[in-house]
């Protein structure tokens, strides 16, 4: 089932092991076509971190293709909590503490779009020129900013900085944020693992997401993260919407 939309989707994915780690942990997901988006990042201090991002990614790949997007959304969430009850019992099977996963969901329908989230994968929006962090990290470095007891500054480089709050399997009920937003003509979606966000500014996201080309920009991004060090396994998705409707350049001759 195709959804009904005044939008028309391109995006572009890439995920690397980074030149560290030896198994890449990260999983994503890339369909336009279904207006579906998603990044989990395997937790790389547990066990078996990419059996859990490829779990997740496999359920999500199976949401419904319904065109209301609050369907769409319920459906995620469902699976998301289902896999959270199948890591937790793998983990029990295999007596280890926890087989878990972070992960970020974006799904969009006709002129709107939602997002579902747990841990420190992260969803960017760039608009008009202007970049936001559409979610906000599950980490107990974010909830020391939170409390004003941390700089931004001092959270990059703070020993907690990659122990994280939530996450897929981690607890037995699982916690997640969700929220919507309205679409606009030229609207570019960043998804990424903190592979990504650890090696790469804001300014230079920007600089690659403005051309609206999604191949570039997620090569290039996967590229500087490389440059960098490559610390950790690296996953991105870039998703770009055009508004057909504001885009048609079709004209009326006033003279018929």
């Amino acid at each position: 089932m195709t959804f009904n939309t005044e939008f028309r989707w391109t995006s572009a994915a890439r995920t690397d092991t980074g030149c560290v780690r030896q198994i890449n942990e990260d999983a994503l997901l890339d369909a336009p076509e279904r207006g579906l988006w998603a990044v989990a990042d395997g937790m790389g201090g547990h066990a078996v971190g990419d059996l859990a991002s490829r779990m997740v990614i496999e359920s999500l790949a199976k949401v419904s293709a319904a065109n209301d997007l609050a369907g769409v959304i319920a459906d995620a969430r469902t699976r998301l909590l289902d896999v959270n009850d199948k890591l937790r019992a793998e983990a029990a099977r295999r007596q280890v503490s926890r087989i878990g996963s972070t992960v970020v969901v974006l799904a969009a329908r006709d002129g709107a779009c939602g997002y579902v989230w747990a841990g420190d994968s992260r969803i960017y929006l760039l608009r008009q020129g202007r970049l936001v962090q559409l979610t906000r990290d599950h980490s107990h470095v974010e909830e020391l900013k939170a409390r004003g007891q941390l700089t931004a500054e001092e959270a990059l480089h703070h020993p907690a900085q990659h122990l994280i709050t939530r996450a897929v399997g981690a607890l037995d009920v699982l916690e997640l944020d969700e929220n919507t937003l309205t679409l606009n003509d030229g609207d570019t979606f960043l998804l990424c693992s903190d592979g990504l966000s650890n090696e790469v500014s804001e300014a230079e996201m920007i600089s690659e997401l403005a051309p609206g080309n999604c191949d570039a920009a997620a090569q290039r991004l996967l590229e500087i993260a490389l440059a960098r060090g490559g610390r950790d396994n690296i996953s991105v998705v870039v998703a770009h919407a055009v508004d057909l409707m504001a885009t048609d350049k079709t004209q009326v001759n006033p003279s018929i």
